[in-house]
């Protein structure tokens, strides 16, 4: 699977590790995704586009709020997540924000989580989304900024800790040559603004240690396993090492920092 401009995407969704990634994400991230969309004023009947979906649980909670005569499309390069046809209000369908033109007009809200940071022409999704929303329409993009906070072990007191944030570099170090901005999240107040939003505010949440980070870690790690041994980042023995000290569940484990930044179409 590749993002527009050629490059393979690191984590892809038909790996057996994606589902797992996705329920850690779920549970770290939809309870500040539904606090920012409660607080934009989200009700019956709203046409809500959730881009990059990588998941059903913000699809489902979008649905229960715009109710029957809402509207939520949920797009995806990868639409494998999808196991069970959508019910009305949602709609699924195969969709690259970084090369297709929008999929409609109109909307109140647009919405994408960790998707721009991979995409590799950034300006022109953004552009799609802002066009797709109706005069007074919401836009909330959330993504990650590695570059803000890029350790797995803020507190590296140990060996272990040592590794995990070595093992971390090597992630960021390949997500980077696949074409993603490590620093993007910060870049959103001032894009949305440079965009014409109006009423532009952001924030960031950033989980420390749970035990969602850690499910995460695992999940990410396995997944990527075979690019940072072939990089020659780590070998597998010391892989082996770093999930052996994330099973024993003694380490604190973080996340980068989630921005997320809001504004209003004119």
């Amino acid at each position: 699977m590749t993002h527009s401009g050629g490059h393979a995407y690191l984590l892809d969704n038909q790996q057996p590790e994606a589902g797992q990634r996705f329920d850690a994400l779920s549970t770290l991230f939809d309870p500040t995704t539904f606090r920012h969309i409660e607080r934009l004023g989200i009700g019956s009947g709203w046409r809500c586009w959730e881009v990059g979906a990588g998941g059903s649980s913000v699809v489902s909670w979008l649905a229960r709020k715009v109710g029957p005569t809402g509207r939520v499309l949920a797009t995806d390069i990868d639409t494998s997540w999808q196991t069970s046809s959508p019910r009305t209000p949602v709609e699924v369908r195969r969709h690259d924000v970084g090369v297709d033109d929008p999929p409609a007009e109109g909307f109140d809200l647009v919405h994408a989580r960790l998707v721009l940071v991979h995409v590799p022409d950034r300006e022109r999704a953004l552009q799609s989304m802002i066009r797709a929303l109706r005069p007074g329409g919401r836009l909330l993009i959330e993504d990650a900024d590695p570059a803000l906070q890029p350790l797995l072990c803020p507190d590296e007191h140990g060996p272990a800790q040592q590794l995990a944030n070595r093992l971390r570099h090597g992630f960021r170090a390949l997500l980077s040559e696949r074409g993603a901005d490590l620093s993007y999240g910060r870049k959103l107040p001032r894009l949305l603004r440079e965009a014409g939003l109006r009423q532009v505010e952001a924030d960031a949440y950033f989980p420390l240690t749970s035990p969602a980070c850690t499910a995460l870690e695992t999940a990410t790690v396995e997944q990527i396993r075979a690019d940072l041994v072939t990089a020659g980042l780590a070998t597998d023995a010391e892989i082996d090492r770093h999930l052996a000290n994330v099973a024993e569940g003694s380490m604190d484990l973080a996340t980068s920092p989630l921005i997320s930044a809001w504004g209003r179409k004119a």
